[in-house]
């Protein structure tokens, strides 16, 4: 039964609800729906399931592009009705032909409603009906081949074995008899039986079983036999030896050191060659405007025309004219292929996922489909249009990304900033989380590094010569420590200092690394950040979606909260090296839905900016 069913504007305007289902829905699925998949540009999806405490909800949708409205339907996601596409549909041709721009109450609507559900019930369960009567017959026929194979002379326990065959007919393997031998020999005796009748030999006469029942049985219980010999063998063996462990080996006539952790204490000399920095490389780039300059997009529509060069052929050169000066009058999926393909094969040369790119290109079409093309336009630049303002969308954070504003409403509430950097191994955590620092030194905030990546060798040291290097202070334990209490014990500290961030350094981590991910997990529910921020390569492709993905899911899985903390933001590294493959950037913002608040684009501290949305948007089109 459908929960609800609406009509509305893209503007979010609602024309018509169905006042039959007056259920009151569960937590609010509309309002997900549109943030979380139409607004995203997910609109290509078949449909959107919804979980909220108590009900599990199910939507779909349907679009009409020419006129701006919204079709969406809500049913409970057990219930698996069939016929909700066909309503849908019936409901967008019927309602489109009475739409009228300047009215926004449709109450006539609901007579014409009751006659469409009606007929999209009935279509249900008509196909309900085929589908059953089908089932029966397929059954009758696979009966009867069963019967000319000759099985119909068997005994009860072979027609038990029969029903224990799967479509293809392989019997189920791993049933046990009553001694405890698997059922490995019926099987075989039933292969040679199958196997005999294949070659026209089948046995019709009083002899049917062409085998010894009494040899058979002395054969398994000998085989069971053996089997519990065996068995009791094993058993009857010896404890085994207990593990000896491994002497560390002796080089010399040295003593042997009973420590293994050769870090210097942060009160050491380790510092004399050090040379402070921090004064010395001038502004961050984080606060300078990057200028995209506005070429013109000439060679980007030549291009797709190329892909879609054969049906302008085809077409003849009069048609396409007259079609481009006139206009179409409503585009179809047909006439929007060749230039997403073309699209498609781009954005995928820009290093963005596969998977990413379809979804676009699908969400696109889906938006295009049934609009009206104006007049003097190619489809060419109209799909290209459509999906520039797509990945605008996507990529312009949809909430403030202003950490220093952050900053300022922790100090005024006696506590310090939080941030934990977490990613793969190799990224750059270490490094891009000194530059952040260097940034913050800029504007005058108090920072303190906590060197929680206990596990790399020299993760601590290459930490404390960032620090020497900003004059900032560092809380560090060495290694083969508790990662989690080491950061909770840096926040205590930082309050008491008066430090108003504390930036907060990870181990490398693999995206299928459960313990490690487990970790992580405890780090963030015991200290409760206040942003989570992904380090991830530019140089990655389809590999960006699976570790974004993976380190969500882990997360939400492995935490201890029923409000799991997800990842917050994404620091792109080795930007600087990627040159027009832009395309991870895009594939990290789709997959996560957290926004880029920094890129790495060097070596020295100042090389830390902010992502420029257009300059990424007419990189990937070009």
């Amino acid at each position: 039964m459908l929960e609800q069913l609406l009509i509305f504007t893209r503007g979010g305007l609602i024309l018509w609800t169905c006042k039959e289902l007056g259920n009151a829905l569960k937590g609010s699925p509309i309002d997900t729906l549109i943030r979380s998949c139409l607004l995203e540009e997910r609109s290509g999806a078949a449909s959107y399931n919804y979980d909220a405490p108590g009900a599990a909800y199910t939507l779909k949708w349907t679009f009409h592009n020419d006129l701006g409205l919204v079709f969406v339907a809500v049913y409970q996601r057990i219930l698996h009705l069939l016929y909700v596409d066909d309503l849908l549909a019936m409901m967008k041709h019927s309602f489109s032909e009475i739409y009228d721009s300047k009215r926004t109450v449709y109450n006539d609507f609901d007579e014409t409603f009751r006659q469409i559900r009606m007929e999209a019930e009935a279509r249900a369960e008509e196909l309900k009906k085929s589908k059953h009567l089908n089932k029966p017959i397929s059954n009758v026929k696979k009966q009867g081949q069963a019967q000319n194979a000759g099985f119909e002379g068997g005994s009860k326990k072979s027609e038990g074995r029969l029903a224990n065959c799967d479509g293809d007919g392989d019997y189920v393997k791993g049933h046990k008899l009553g001694n405890g031998v698997s059922n490995g020999i019926d099987v075989e005796v039933e292969e040679s039986r199958v196997a005999a009748v294949v070659n026209g030999k089948e046995n019709t006469s009083s002899n049917i079983g062409a085998f010894d029942v009494t040899k058979l049985q002395k054969k398994l219980k000998s085989k069971g036999g053996k089997k519990t010999d065996t068995v009791v063998d094993k058993g009857s063996k010896p404890d085994p030896k207990k593990k000896i462990t491994k002497k560390n080996r002796v080089w010399d006539d040295s003593p042997r050191e009973s420590k293994l952790d050769f870090t210097d204490p942060v009160h050491g000399n380790g510092n004399e060659d050090v040379q402070v920095v921090a004064a010395d490389h001038g502004e961050s780039m984080m606060d300078k405007e990057e200028i995209v300059s506005s070429d013109s997009e000439t060679e980007e529509d030549e291009e797709v025309e190329k892909g879609s060069k054969p049906d302008a052929n085809k077409k003849g050169w009069f048609s396409s004219m007259f079609q481009s000066i006139a206009g179409k009058a409503n585009l179809e999926k047909a006439d929007l292929e060749p230039a997403l393909k073309a699209l498609k094969d781009r954005l995928m040369t820009k290093n963005v996922a596969e998977e990413i790119a379809e979804k676009l290109c699908e969400s696109v079409a889906m938006s295009l489909e049934g609009k009206k093309l104006a007049s003097f336009t190619r489809i060419s630049s109209t799909v290209q249009g459509a999906m520039e303002e797509a990945l605008v969308r996507i990529l312009t954070p949809r909430r403030s990304i202003d950490i220093l504003r952050d900053v300022h409403a922790a100090k005024e509430q006696n506590k310090p900033y939080v941030v934990v950097f977490v990613g793969v191994n190799g990224v750059g955590k270490s490094t891009n989380l000194a530059k952040v620092a260097y940034w913050l030194l800029q504007h005058k905030v108090s920072v303190m590094m906590a060197a929680c990546d206990t596990f790399r060798s020299g993760a601590v040291e290459q930490l404390r010569t960032h620090a020497r290097r900003l004059q900032i202070p560092i809380f560090e334990k060495g290694y083969e420590k508790d990662p989690a209490i080491v950061a909770k014990e840096a926040i205590q500290e930082a309050t008491r200092n008066g430090s108003e961030v504390v930036l907060v350094d990870t181990a490398g981590r693999m995206q299928d690394n459960e313990p490690l991910m487990r970790a992580l997990s405890k780090l963030i529910y015991l200290n409760n950040p206040d942003l989570v921020l992904f380090v991830g390569e530019a140089l990655v492709g389809n590999d960006a979606v699976d570790q974004l993905s993976k380190f969500n899911q882990k997360l939400a899985d492995l935490s201890n909260s029923p409000n799991a903390r997800l990842i917050d933001g994404i620091l792109l590294t080795k930007f600087d090296t990627i040159d027009d493959k832009v395309g991870a950037a895009l594939s990290m913002v789709y997959i996560s839905g957290a926004p880029v608040m920094f890129v790495g684009c060097g070596q020295s501290y100042t090389d830390l900016k902010k992502l420029n949305v257009k300059s990424i948007v007419k990189t990937l089109l070009k």
